[in-house]
C-alpha cells in the first residue's frame, strides 16, 4: 500500500470544517488557512456554506497558529 503525499496546493483547512464550507472557500479561491488572514470574518459570512460553526472552526485553527482574520475596520 502506498502512502499519499500531500500536494503543496491542497487545502490545509482543519478537519472539523464541513464540506459545504470547504467548497465555499475553494470557490472563492481560498486554498490555505493563511490566506484567511487577509479576509474579514464578515466577508466570509457572505459565502454560501460558511456559517457560525465554520467560522468558529476557522477562528480556532487560525488562533492555534498564532493567526487571525483581518481586522474589522
Amino acid at each position: 500500500m502506498t502512502t499519499r503525499q500531500p500536494d503543496q496546493h491542497e487545502a490545509d483547512f482543519p478537519t472539523g470544517l464541513g464540506q459545504p464550507a470547504r467548497r465555499a472557500l475553494a470557490g472563492a479561491g481560498y486554498t490555505r488557512l493563511e490566506q484567511l488572514t487577509q479576509v474579514r470574518e464578515s466577508d466570509l459570512k457572505l459565502l454560501h456554506g460558511i456559517g457560525p460553526k465554520a467560522l468558529q472552526v476557522l477562528r480556532e485553527a487560525l488562533h492555534a497558529r498564532g493567526l487571525a482574520f483581518a481586522d474589522e475596520t
